[in-house]
């Protein structure tokens, strides 16, 4: 089992999760964040280029069995990645892979992939 974590662009939202759901993973969870990395976002304020410490993103995560791993990865790519270049651009998100030691459903007790 494994976690998917990405961090995406607040406005791909919709489009990360059309994009799972046609990739037939449904089942998500979503968090307001915010962070940054090389992403900058200049802003004018009182005549003052400012730039924020932290930028408003989403936070989508994702459990699945090892066999769904790569449908998944893909999936939440092909929906968050910036269309206007080939490569993407800066900010599109990251994406992290971590093990998932166990899995319980509170309801009836299953526990590992079933429970997923």
């Amino acid at each position: 089992m494994k976690l998917i974590t990405a961090i995406i662009r607040s406005y791909q939202l919709d489009q990360v999760r059309e994009s799972l759901i046609a990739a037939g993973i449904t089942r998500i969870t979503v968090s307001r964040v915010s962070g940054h990395g090389a992403q900058k976002r200049e802003e004018v304020y009182r005549g003052k280029k400012v730039i924020p410490a932290l930028i408003p993103k989403m936070r989508v995560e994702i459990a699945v069995n090892e066999e769904f791993v790569d449908t998944t990865v893909d999936a939440i790519i092909s929906g968050a990645k910036s269309v206007s270049q080939v490569e993407g651009e800066i900010g599109d998100g990251k994406i992290f892979i971590t093990p998932l030691e166990e899995c319980i459903r509170i309801r009836t007790g299953e526990k590992g992939g079933t429970a997923i």
